[in-house]
Order: structure tokens, then sequence, then C-alpha cells
């Protein structure tokens, strides 16, 4: 179990959620954003999806940015604090929020930050061991073999592994096709990949030969910007996979192309 999970029994029906879009699924992928309103929804909850939100300041606090980054944390932590519980899903933005805003602010902002950080959880973290939701009740369309790449930050900093196995599993009937040296990065990294084009470049190779090396037609994930990576390169190379986010297969959206496959 999650240790950020531990504290917290099942909450009743009816509780207020806010869900964090992200900046990828609002530019890149709305799917994931609705995908994500419908789980919660069917575990029962109240979900509010704040026209004000702004990125978290990720980008620009990994570089060293923490001037421009204040002012976008605060703007977060100020307009997603009246819900309940805030639900991302993305492991990166949601470490970035539970662990980053504490660190970077200050007195009333820091208490502010460190009871929104209590009340943040990354999706397949909330839906397994918060709501603990259960499977539709319908069946589940025959899909190829599913594989599954763990984001860094989520499986470091949010210790997000079993969860989403767990719901492809109860949910959907799936058995994930685990491929080799799942925990290592893709070469995604935010913007690592723009600095260090040719070190990501050989990181995304050896993890789509991993992937590919399963035998599995899907590969699922939790973070928007790996599965654009993988998805991106694959595509370039030519490899016949699909690549969706977690929250996609949850909730059978299967009409919406892969990402990489059309728009």
């Amino acid at each position: 179990m999650n240790e950020h999970a531990e504290q917290h029994v099942a909450p009743p029906r009816g509780i207020r959620v806010a869900l964090f879009v992200t900046c990828l699924a609002d530019l890149l992928r709305p799917s994931v954003a609705f995908a994500s309103i419908k789980l919660l929804e069917r575990a029962g909850c109240d979900v509010i999806v704040p026209l004000q939100q702004t990125c978290c300041g990720q980008p620009a606090y990994n570089n060293g940015n923490y001037e421009d980054t204040i002012p976008l944390a605060k703007q977060v932590i100020a307009t997603l604090e009246g819900a309940d519980y805030v639900v991302v899903p993305s492991g990166s933005c949601a470490g970035m929020i539970t662990h980053h805003y504490p660190k970077l602010l200050e007195g009333q902002w820091r208490d502010r930050a460190l009871q929104l950080a209590a009340n943040t959880f990354e999706l397949t973290v909330f839906l397994a061991e918060i709501v603990r939701i259960k499977a539709p009740g319908k069946a589940f369309p025959k899909l190829p073999a599913v594989t599954y790449h763990d984001g860094c930050a989520g499986l470091r900093e949010m210790g997000i592994r079993e969860q989403p196995r767990q719901l492809l599993r109860e949910l959907c009937g799936i058995e994930v096709k685990e491929l080799n040296h799942s925990d290592v990065c893709c070469g995604f990294g935010g913007t690592f990949c723009a600095k260090m084009p040719e070190i990501s470049a050989k990181m995304v190779d050896d993890k789509l030969k991993n992937v590919m090396a399963t035998g599995a037609g899907i590969l699922a994930g939790g973070d928007l910007g790996c599965l654009l990576n993988i998805a991106g390169r694959a595509r370039r190379h030519g490899e016949d996979i699909e690549v969706r986010h977690i929250a996609e297969l949850l909730c059978q959206d299967l009409d919406t192309p892969a990402i990489g496959q059309g728009t």
C-alpha cells in the first residue's frame, strides 16, 4: 500500500473531488481527463474541474527557476484546496504537489501546501486504496496482451506500482505482461529529453525494445509524458503497439485512437 494512503479509511460516497487535469492531458490528450472523471464518478465521487487551474510548475521547478514556480504553486493551492480530495492522473504532477510544494513555500503558504499534499492522490492510488472502486459489472472487451510502464516520479516519489496492476486485474480481467527493466526511465524526464536528446533517444529505444519483447499489443502507463515519448518513438520506428493511459483502459475508452495514432 502507498504510505500516503495508509492514514485514510474509505470515504463515504458523495465526497467532493477536484480533478487536476495536467497540462499534457489538457493540451494533447483530453480523453485522459474525461476517463478520469468517469472513473471517479463511478466510485461515487462528486467531481469538479476548477477552470482556474494552471500548470503545477514542475518544468520551471526542475530547472531551478523557483521564482516563477512559486506563483504557480500558490495558484494551484488556492484553486484546489476547497475540495475534500485532489486527484491527479499523473504521478509526476502529483509528486510535485505533494512533495515539492511544501519544500518550495514558507509560512502560511507552506501550511496550506502541507494540507493540500495530505489530500492529494494520483489517480490509481485513489481508486485502489481510498475509494476502492469496484468492477462495473459488465464484460470487458477482449484486448491484446497489455504491458505496463512505471513512470519514474510515480514509482519513486508516490510509491505507485501495484495499484495500476491491481485495477487492471480487478476491473478489466487483465494480467500485465511485465517488461524487463520496467523501473528504468524511458528518457523523457521533462526537459531532460530536450537538453540531452542523444541520451534520451538511446533510453527510449531501450525501453521500446523491452516493450516489444513482451509481445504485448498495448502499452499502458500513468504518465502522459512517458507515453507520448514512447509512442512517438514507436511510430518513428514503425512498431505496431497501441499506447494508452491507464484511465482510458479502466473506463473502457477504446474508441479514442491510441496515442500517436490519429487525432
